[in-house]
Parts: structure tokens; sequence; C-alpha cells
């Protein structure tokens, strides 16, 4: 299997050609190695078009999934980004590229270590994985310029607005657990002004005790 050449692929078929324009978000898509962060088992699978299954029952997202919620929160390269459900850590190296620095909330501790061993052996020195509950966000980074959410929420988690600057970009899929829209939000005045930018899937935003 040449993973590079089915990489490129994915950037070209799965990305360009489905609206995905930002040129930034296009060339962290081709340079990150989704193959480091999906399981073992399912490497050979690493470029297909959808989410991939995780442990704890968690997945990695679909790559359009990705490119289209991460080009939504419109990054220059001298962002403070907060991303909630950080998973695999696939996402939160790809903002990895786009900004300049990275909080990764994700609430199951397996998740964290390998989210951070990964991340270390790829040389990604600007994301910070914390195990926390990401519904709370993470007040020590804040006020953030960006915040992506990568679980559904049934609405939006109020800690992530308190900690969204005025102007910065929210992301996040809001719904029940078998479907849900993917809202891109920006802070005016403190309240959000939000579009819909898809209907999606995600796996639910884990609750902490």
């Amino acid at each position: 299997m040449d993973l590079e050449k089915e990489r490129a692929s994915m950037v070209e078929h799965q990305l360009r050609r489905r609206g995905i324009g930002d040129s930034r978000v296009l060339a962290a898509m081709g340079e990150v190695p989704r193959e480091a962060f999906v399981p073992e088992a399912e490497k050979r699978y690493a470029y297909v078009d959808g989410a991939l299954p995780l442990s704890h029952g968690q997945t990695i997202s679909q790559p359009l999934m990705v490119a289209m919620s991460v080009e939504a929160l419109r990054l220059q390269g001298d962002e403070t980004v907060l991303e909630i459900g950080a998973g695999s850590g696939y996402q939160a190296a790809i903002l990895s590229k786009l900004a300049k620095k990275v909080y990764a909330i994700e609430i199951i501790p397996d998740l964290v270590a390998n989210a951070r061993r990964v991340l270390d052996s790829l040389g990604i020195d600007n994301v910070e994985i914390i195990c926390a509950d990401g519904r709370k966000g993470w007040p020590e980074g804040a006020p953030y310029d960006g915040i992506v959410v990568a679980a559904a929420a049934e609405e939006v988690p109020p800690a992530l607005v308190e900690q969204l600057k005025e102007g910065g970009r929210l992301v996040v899929p809001v719904g029940g657990r078998w479907g849900q829209a993917l809202q891109a939000s920006r802070k005016r005045h403190g309240k959000l002004e939000t579009e819909e930018l898809c209907r999606c899937v995600f796996v639910p935003l884990v609750h902490g005790s």
C-alpha cells in the first residue's frame, strides 16, 4: 500500500472536489499521516471516505468532516484554538499546522495517552492534550480564537461560549444521537451568530461525573 499516494488522492477526491477550498487546510490534510492515528487493524482503511472505530466506542472522524470543521474556523496561523473531544489526536494534529497553539480536551484516559504518544512520535509540540470534561472547556488557556467540538452536543455548552474571544469562531455538531447539524458560529457582542454547514453524525460528547 502506498499510503502517501492514498493521502494525496483523499485530499483531491474527498476534499478539494467536494468544496474544501482553503489551501492551508488542504496542505495540512495532505501532510498529517492519518494512518498513525488509527488502530493497527484499521490502518489499511486509513484513507477511506468515512469514520473509523477507536477504542471505548469512539471514532476518528471522516476526513471531510475534519476538513470542513477546521476550515470553518478560518485560521491564519497565529491563533490559540481549543478542541473538545480529541479522540485519536488526528484533528489536533491538523490544527497544529494551522494555529499557533492547540489545547485538546479528551475525557478518556487511554485515548489521551495514545494521542500524546502519536503526537510526540510525529514531533508535534504545539498541542497540549488534556484529560478533562470537554463541556467545561479549558479556562486556563482562554480566551480562544477558535473552538472546535468533535462530538455531538444537545446544545452548545455555555462554558465554550464564555471562553471564546469576541469575534472568535466556534464549530460544533448540535443534535441528538443519530443526527446533528454541524454549526459554525461567530461570537458578536457576547452572543453566537450561527450558520448550518451540513447534516452529520458524530458520537455523543461524553459527560464527566
